[in-house]
């Protein structure tokens, strides 16, 4: 990317990031789109902390572009990769830019500059590997939706932001005859991890799980091993349910919302109620906890059937995000 590419308006800089000092800068660009891209989401300085200290297939000095006016920051664009066990490689980017400069080819060319930097980036992994693009956005996103559909990306699948409005009428259902629901010790986080992981494989493009993303789960703070309801079958786990929620997000958007994530079930296990007793036990445990809605995302083309069950237990489509592709090169 050329600096003759970039819009020719007065005070307007790029860099690499710099470090910590970016943090504060990064979080504002989120806080002032939050309102017209509809972003639901309580991001802090030390979320930040945490997401770089751990960085997942990234190097925050060479894959984050820091775009500035004047000296504010303004923008921040992101790089990375994913490896698909499907022997397909995904470069991913994003490209925050706060509202009142967006319109203008800012935005544009920091797009740009994510697809040169993924490029770069590709050269260095084998060449027998097939690479795609790989980004989305949701259907409140609409700058971003323009911008990547000029950009010859075409739709590949959709994922749901689902919403259980209340905790009333919660289902009976039964767990499976042999299993039990027991509490997780903290030795027995990697077996969670692994049978989450092994789950996955059966999902929709599944990808390579690494090592950093297994200490960034550990250390994020909505990791609560004690709201989590995890199905035993003897010393083997069956099937889990993560629950969580945040306090500072509820606050902020004035809700008393949980959520009932990374819900998987072993193969094992699968076709006989688990998931659908593991989901009403959540339920029961966020209405205990004082949460009035529950929340979970879920990807359109799962075929384990994922989307059609949480419909059953009370789900509704709240937010549809477009997944697009293309090819590397």
């Amino acid at each position: 990317m050329t600096k003759l590419e970039w819009p020719e308006i007065e005070g307007l800089s790029v860099r690499p990031f710099q470090g910590p000092d970016d943090f504060q800068g990064m979080v504002d660009i989120v806080t002032a789109s939050k309102f017209i891209d509809k972003i639901e989401l309580a991001w802090s300085v030390e979320d930040l902390e945490r997401s770089y200290k751990h960085p997942i297939n990234f190097v925050p000095e060479k894959d984050v572009l820091i775009v500035t006016i004047k000296g504010k920051i303004i923008g921040e664009a992101r790089v990375w990769w994913m490896q698909g066990l499907d022997k397909i490689r995904n470069y991913s980017f994003t490209a925050r830019l706060v509202p009142e400069w967006r319109g203008k080819g800012i935005r544009e060319a920091m797009f740009k500059w994510c697809e040169d930097r993924a490029r770069q980036i590709a050269k260095t992994h084998p060449k027998e590997e097939v690479g795609e693009f790989y980004i989305w956005a949701s259907e409140f996103e609409k700058e971003w939706t323009c911008i990547i559909e000029k950009n010859e990306y075409k739709p590949h699948t959709f994922s749901f932001r689902m919403i259980r409005p209340n905790l009333d009428n919660i289902p009976d259902c039964p767990l499976p005859e042999g299993l039990e629901i027991r509490p997780i010790l903290p030795e027995q986080m990697r077996a969670l991890w692994d049978a989450d992981r092994e789950a996955n494989k059966d999902g929709f493009e599944p990808a390579d799980w690494p090592e950093e993303l297994y200490i960034q789960w550990l250390n994020e703070p909505i990791f609560k091993p004690e709201y989590y309801i995890v199905a035993w079958d003897g010393d083997r786990i069956a099937g889990a349910v993560q629950n969580h929620f945040d306090p500072e997000e509820n606050i902020e958007f004035n809700r008393k919302r949980g959520y009932t994530e990374n819900i998987h079930v072993g193969r094992q296990w699968r076709g006989q109620g688990l998931a659908k007793a593991m989901i009403a036990i959540s339920f029961k445990l966020l209405k205990d906890l004082g949460m009035e809605d529950a929340s979970l995302n879920v990807e359109a083309d799962n075929p384990t059937g994922a989307l059609k069950l949480y419909t059953k237990m009370g789900f509704e489509i709240e937010k549809k995000v477009t997944h697009y592709k293309k090819p590397l090169w």
